[in-house]
């Protein structure tokens, strides 16, 4: 009978290095899912409390004190709706860049991501203006229009890698079979993107979904998110710590569930073209 081969020593740490790691990465959570259920007065003791009785006052009080579905649900129209805005302008964007492109296409990719190596409080008072203006502050729409424009230069930079890595000659048989460029673009490219537009959307939406600047100055009563419900709970007398943090469980947990179940597909529109 064979004998077990012990363990190596270097993978033996590799192995706890990686749940060290893992924990420092998922404390926080953690600590916010234990804070949620505290008293604020358990909530600020020190030394912090380990053991305590939990209470599910702190998630009571914020669904009487603030209207937590209508808070859900902005954030839930504005996310979707500038993802699939953002898909329908990344799409052909990236397709012609992709296919069709020019000794300029290049340059323009590193324009568009340049866009976002630019602090947003640069812009804010420009954008501010221009949504005051257009009445388009505390809406739906303008929040959605910031949103899409925000995340288009990864959508495009996405979609693109995606697009590169299907064979050409896949489109010029089409061509050569009479395919329409509709036809191309619709029933042939578009079925074989899937995964990338998919994964594309997700991690669009993810962003939108935590996208917390541009929603706080934008936004308050009316159209505010779930970010815009989190800062409510900072007051001239403090932070209401567990308040705050039932508050922000509310407001994660939807996102955090559906990235878990999406984690393949996030992964690999991240990895798009790194291997090749």
């Amino acid at each position: 009978m064979k004998r077990r081969q012990p363990f190596p020593l270097a993978l033996i740490i590799r192995t706890l290095v990686a749940w060290l790691v893992t924990l420092v990465i998922f404390f926080p959570l953690g600590w916010l899912f234990l804070t949620s259920f505290k008293t604020e007065l358990q909530a600020i003791s020190v030394p912090p409390l380990w053991w305590f009785t939990p209470t599910l006052d702190n998630f009571r009080e914020v669904q009487e004190r603030s209207d937590y579905l209508l808070y859900a649900k902005n954030s839930v129209v504005t996310s979707v709706v500038s993802t699939l805005l953002g898909l329908a302008i990344a799409v052909p964007a990236a397709y012609s860049m992709a296919f069709f492109a020019t000794k300029r296409t290049k340059d323009i990719l590193m324009w568009m991501l340049s866009t976002k190596m630019m602090p947003a409080v640069g812009a804010l008072v420009p954008i501010y203006v221009l949504a005051q203006k257009s009445s388009l502050l505390d809406t739906q729409l303008g929040l959605i229009i910031i949103f899409t424009l925000s995340n288009l230069p990864i959508m495009v930079w996405m979609l693109y890698s995606n697009f590169k890595e299907i064979p050409h000659e896949i489109l010029e048989a089409a061509r050569m079979d009479g395919a329409t460029l509709w036809q191309e673009f619709s029933s042939v490219l578009l079925p074989l993107a899937v995964g990338g537009l998919a994964s594309t959307g997700l991690l669009c939406l993810v962003l939108s979904w935590n996208e917390a600047f541009w929603s706080l100055n934008l936004s308050s009563a009316k159209a505010g998110t779930l970010a815009t419900l989190i800062a409510s709970y900072s007051s001239p007398e403090g932070l209401f710590w567990a308040k705050l943090s039932a508050a922000s469980l509310m407001a994660i947990a939807p996102i955090v569930v559906f990235g878990w179940f999406s984690q393949k597909q996030l992964v690999q529109g991240l990895t798009f073209g790194a291997v090749k």
